[in-house]
Parts: C-alpha cells; sequence; structure tokens
C-alpha cells in the first residue's frame, strides 16, 4: 500500500471512528433519564448533602464535608456515565435487535464499541468538570498544578475500568431490564461501601472497609481525592490503586468479548463454539 493510500485509511478510521461517538452521544443526550442521573443526580446530591453537612470538617482529612464530596461524587458520576450507560444501553441494543444489525455491516466490531467507550469517557469528563467546578466557585475546592497529573490519570483508568466491567454487564444481562437492575444493584450498594456518600471514619466498621477494598470503586474515589487534599505533597500518584482498577478493568473486558451476545436469547460465543465442536 502506499503512504496516501495508507494515510487514507487512517484518515477513513478515524472518521468512522468520530461518527460514531456522535452517533453515542446523540443517543445518550436523547435519554432525558440517562443523562439526568449522570449529570444532574450527582449535582443534586452534592448540593444536598453541602446544605446538612457541608461546614462538618473531617478531622482525618483535613477537608470540610463538602469539600470531601465535589471528588467523591465526580467519581460516581464517572462511574455512572461509563459502567450503567455502556451497560445498560448496549443491553437494550440488543434487545431492539440493533447489535444484530450493527454485525451485518461492514462496520468492525471494534470500532463500535470503541465509539461507546469513547463517547462515555467525554460524557464522564463533562460530568467530573462540572462537578470540580461547582467545587471550586461554591466550596473551595483547590485545583493543585502538581497533583493534576495524577488527578487526570486516575480518572482515565478509572473510567476505563469502569467502561470494560459496564461490557460485562452488557454481556451477561438477559435483556435491558436485567441490565438495568444488575447495574443499579451494584453500583449503589458500592458507593456507600466505598465511601463515596458517607465518608469513613475511624467508627466505620472494618468489614465495610474490606469489602470495599476488594472493588474498583473505592480506589477510584480515594486515589481521585488525593489530588485535592491540601497540606499534602508530591504527585499524589496512587500506583497500587491503579493497578486495582487496571486488574478489573482488563479481567472484565476480556470476560465480556467471551461471554458477549450479539441477538437476544443467542448463546454465547464460548457456549456456540462448544455446541459446534460437539457436533
Amino acid at each position: 500500500m502506499t503512504a496516501k493510500g495508507l494515510e487514507s485509511t487512517r484518515n477513513s478510521t478515524g472518521t468512522v471512528i468520530s461518527r460514531q461517538v456522535a452517533y453515542q452521544n446523540k443517543i445518550f443526550f436523547r435519554t432525558p433519564i440517562a443523562a439526568f442521573f449522570t449529570l444532574v443526580f450527582p449535582v443534586l446530591l452534592l448540593v444536598i448533602f453541602a446544605a446538612l453537612f457541608g461546614s462538618e470538617e473531617i478531622e482525618e482529612l483535613g477537608v470540610t464535608v463538602a469539600q470531601y464530596y465535589a471528588p467523591a461524587l465526580a467519581v460516581f458520576a464517572a462511574a455512572s456515565a461509563t459502567y450503567t450507560n455502556i451497560g445498560v444501553n448496549t443491553a437494550y441494543q440488543r434487545d431492539l435487535g440493533i447489535l444484530k444489525r450493527v454485525r451485518g455491516t461492514p462496520l468492525p466490531p471494534w470500532i463500535f464499541f470503541l465509539g461507546k467507550v469513547i463517547s462515555a469517557t467525554l460524557i464522564a469528563a463533562i460530568a467530573v468538570t462540572v462537578m470540580l467546578a461547582l467545587g471550586v466557585v461554591a466550596y473551595g475546592i483547590t485545583i493543585y498544578p502538581r497533583t493534576l497529573p495524577a488527578a487526570i490519570v486516575t480518572f482515565f483508568v478509572g473510567t476505563a475500568s469502569f467502561a470494560g466491567l459496564g461490557l460485562l454487564v452488557a454481556a451477561v444481562a438477559p435483556s435491558g431490564g436485567a441490565a438495568t437492575a444488575i447495574a443499579n444493584a451494584t453500583l449503589l450498594p458500592l458507593a456507600f461501601f466505598s465511601g463515596l456518600f458517607i465518608p469513613f471514619s475511624s467508627d466505620t466498621p472494618a468489614w465495610i472497609r474490606t469489602v470495599g477494598d476488594i472493588f474498583p470503586l473505592k480506589h477510584f474515589n480515594e486515589a481521585f481525592q488525593k489530588a485535592f487534599l491540601p497540606g499534602t505533597t508530591g504527585a499524589q500518584f496512587d500506583w497500587a490503586a491503579l493497578a486495582i482498577m487496571a486488574a478489573w478493568g482488563i479481567a472484565a473486558l476480556l470476560l465480556a468479548v467471551r461471554l458477549f451476545k450479539w441477538e437476544k436469547g443467542q448463546p454465547s460465543d464460548r457456549r456456540a463454539r462448544e455446541a459446534a465442536t460437539s457436533t
């Protein structure tokens, strides 16, 4: 292939990906309930929590409750934008036969799903930016240039991890309704176990901390929080937390690829291969 032809192919691939991202963005913003719970609901929680407990100080962290909740709810919004939206939206697309039609087109599946992940990441970035901007303006959050790279890296690793988990939800859920139940029944309880809704203190039972340590949401929250704590030194990269989130994301993605179904009622690719081998 000539250099000109190679460049044309690259441009064509980039154009297709950008169109997929725009398509997924359009779906999201045309679904009011998804947009509300991803972009508006965390902001409402921040305003309510700040009004109730905002002036109280968390002695262990040296910040007010309002200053704690801005990054914490930013993490919740990012997880919701990726985990919940990808899992639920993909499962409903399978119910409606959209995935079946996509598979019958020349569009490579990896581009279709990459468009989903990029779109969800962009929406998560909007949600996090809105939350932190409100925190800076209303609640005294400080953005430190030296810790900003750690916050950005944590954001991308965290959203990638939860995007992989969202694809796994879509892979194992038999329907869009089941995906909605699975996503809500896992994300909301884990938000409590991870300290997003109620900050941990010395009185927090050890078993709650232990449960939170198993899953990636607590590590996402704590690693992201470190970038906004006053009085800290260094870049504040939490490499252990990043490794745990990455491990969860990779494992989820591998399982999603193995178990994913393009049609409602279709056996997973693994079961289909086993059935074909046995016959």
